[in-house]
């Protein structure tokens, strides 16, 4: 299906799009609650390469793309999205999704227990719709060509520092993970704020994902921070039922022909009085390294490169990483957009290291990446979203 948003720009079978349409049910297709940067298309759960033609290469060249929940799509300057020759056209895959489960890998039919915030603030996540926010240069968009994708997926589960974050200033790797991928694959998130890997079984949120996923499709798995609140009131400890529920989570998606690749927690910030870098999940870390060897799984070490990350810029400037919503202070668990753009860029280096064949998939200006020394603030160059809270995600 193709959405003309040029009145000059005739193509046969397009749909017109006129400025100020609002999403209609009958009709399919329009603007998100008036707002012009949201455009929603009703769609089947699954996977569509959507290719956008802007006015010129300049202004493609310069537009951001998100999806669904703030998903990075494509960034200003991005090198790996156009389609072949034509600069004014950029092509990214993504993933649609709702919550029911359908009986399929030896998983019961049914539906994920969404919380009351995924039905309410969160509701692009699931929904029968694709939504894309659109930030380019008035009037820079022709068309939006959208066609369903047969391609591979990698399914991301965990809490708030991977789940898609709604408003600004918070961010998470996973939200930003899809921009260091060219079109052909697409990532699917159902990471959620304040989730462990024992509420991941009982909400059936590993059960969505193994239903969903085919041979081959990449599990990343990432947990720690709301864990260890059930070691703080006796129901949990990392090296017992910790691993033990990372191992079902793991004996699951590779019953059903999936690769589970394992991700350490991404560290708190926390330094002492002498600017020494004080570390809380180590043991939640360890235990997931265990479960790697003894399961053979693959190992992205994100807990120790982000403690090279805010060991390196120190206790001032990694301040810059961490979400800070005005009059309060620092989040020193929840990022903003830079710094999980950061981290995605360190979980999409550790998925290059595994050499498993999702990695073909990165973009060629990936380049090589070293924790202590990530790109400046100033090197950021996507604009935030329209859309803030004062808010703080679920979970610690």
């Amino acid at each position: 299906m193709v959405f003309s948003f040029d009145p000059s720009t005739k193509m046969a079978g397009s749909a017109p799009v006129e400025a100020g349409m609002e999403f209609d049910t009958a009709r399919g297709y329009g603007y998100e609650n008036g707002k012009p940067w949201l455009f929603s298309v009703a769609l089947g759960e699954g996977n569509y390469e959507v290719a956008i033609r802007f006015r010129d290469a300049q202004a493609a060249a310069r537009a951001t793309v998100k999806a669904e929940l703030r998903r990075l799509m494509l960034a200003p300057g991005d090198s790996g999205h156009q389609a072949g020759a034509d600069p004014a056209v950029r092509v990214f895959t993504v993933n649609v999704r709702n919550p029911r489960i359908a009986a399929r890998n030896g998983v019961a039919e049914g539906k994920v227990e969404l919380l009351p915030r995924e039905s309410e603030a969160e509701a692009n996540a699931w929904d029968d719709r694709l939504t894309l926010e659109i930030l380019a240069d008035s009037d820079a968009v022709r068309t939006v060509e959208i066609v369903a994708a047969s391609v591979p997926t990698i399914f991301l589960l965990g809490d708030s520092t991977v789940a898609d974050q709604a408003n600004e200033p918070y961010g998470s790797w996973g939200q930003m993970l899809p921009r260091f991928f060219k079109h052909g694959i697409a990532v699917a998130n159902h990471a959620e704020s304040g989730e462990s890997l024992r509420a991941s079984l009982s909400r059936r949120r590993i059960d969505k994902v193994v239903s969903a996923l085919r041979p081959g499709d990449l599990v990343l798995i990432q947990f720690g921070h709301n864990d260890q609140k059930q070691l703080f009131d006796g129901t949990s400890a990392p090296f017992t039922t910790y691993k033990n529920e990372l191992k079902t989570h793991v004996e699951m998606v590779r019953a059903a022909g999936g690769i589970p690749v394992l991700v350490t927690s991404v560290e708190r910030r926390r330094f002492d009085a002498q600017g020494k870098m004080s570390t809380t999940l180590n043991d939640y870390a360890e235990a997931v390294r265990q479960t790697s060897r003894e399961l053979g799984t693959p190992l992205i070490d994100l807990h120790a490169m982000s403690i090279q990350l805010y060991s390196a810029m120190g206790p001032k400037a990694s301040e810059s990483l961490f979400a800070a919503p005005p009059g309060k202070q620092i989040d020193n668990t929840h990022h903003n957009s830079y710094g999980a753009y950061v981290l995605a860029r360190l979980v999409a280096q550790g998925l290059r290291d595994t050499g498993l064949p999702a990695a073909q998939y990165l973009v060629a200006d990936l380049g090589p990446l070293d924790p202590a020394h990530p790109i400046k603030p100033q090197q950021f160059l996507v604009p935030p979203s329209p859309s803030k809270t004062s808010e703080r995600p679920r979970g610690d």
